[in-house]
């Protein structure tokens, strides 16, 4: 016999669907209002005087200059690094945050905002978000989205936009260890796979790339959107 005191069950998970639809048609509804931008990734425990915080905050600040919006997770850190060049240059300042219980509060240098309650939601808008990609040293976070997107190029879901990874020192073993391990010694990966991403140490090395292609996308008329095509 039904208890009527408990819970429809079937009407939580309809509530659910639709929340989850509710946050991709906001969330899609956001991003379109940003033709051109970049999205930055990294740790949010890199303070105000750590080197790859004003790495970031430096190409934050050259994208805002060159027309880019920037948009991060919306917390602090690398990702406020990133707004605050923009904020500071004028530039539009995204943040798309997660909503978590005890913190990943927003930083204060978004000139816009959204707010999701599920990861894979707010996962699906960083990816789509953008005209590049660039990682900053980071924790599992940053790792987990960075192979996300390579794998999403490399299945050819997303068509080929850059892949710009910073800081050389935290970086290069992992590309070691893909390129010695999974590549050479497994035959996991291809060689070409390797070339999705491009390896710099500054700003002004990840913002010459962006330039270069998104200038060539806009020449090729493919700034509408991340969507594969059938060159990739």
């Amino acid at each position: 016999m039904k208890n009527n005191n408990q819970p429809d069950f079937r009407q939580t998970i309809l509530w659910r669907i639709f929340r989850i639809m509710a946050e991709f048609v906001e969330g899609f509804g956001k991003i379109v209002d940003f033709p051109k931008s970049v999205s930055i990734f990294g740790s949010t425990r890199s303070r105000e005087n750590n080197h790859w915080y004003q790495e970031a905050r430096k190409l934050g600040a050259m994208l805002g200059k060159d027309g880019f919006a920037v948009v991060t997770g919306g917390a602090s850190g690398i990702m406020e690094a990133g707004n605050r060049g923009a904020f500071e240059a004028g530039a539009d300042s995204v943040g798309l945050n997660i909503q978590l219980p005890h913190e990943q509060e927003s930083n204060k240098y978004l000139t816009d905002s959204l707010n999701f309650h599920y990861f894979f939601t707010r996962k699906v808008m960083l990816t789509y978000a953008a005209e590049a990609y660039v990682y900053f040293p980071g924790g599992f976070g940053t790792l987990d989205e960075f192979y996300e997107l390579i794998t999403l190029i490399q299945t050819k879901k997303i068509r080929k936009v850059p892949i710009v990874i910073v800081g050389k020192d935290f970086w290069q073993p992992l590309l070691d260890y893909m390129r010695n391990v999974v590549s050479e010694k497994y035959k996991n990966i291809d060689e070409d796979d390797m070339e999705i991403y491009q390896l710099v140490d500054t700003a002004e090395e990840a913002f010459r790339i962006i330039q270069k292609s998104v200038k060539e996308l806009q020449k090729n008329g493919r700034m509408d959107f991340n969507e594969p095509t059938k060159n990739n």
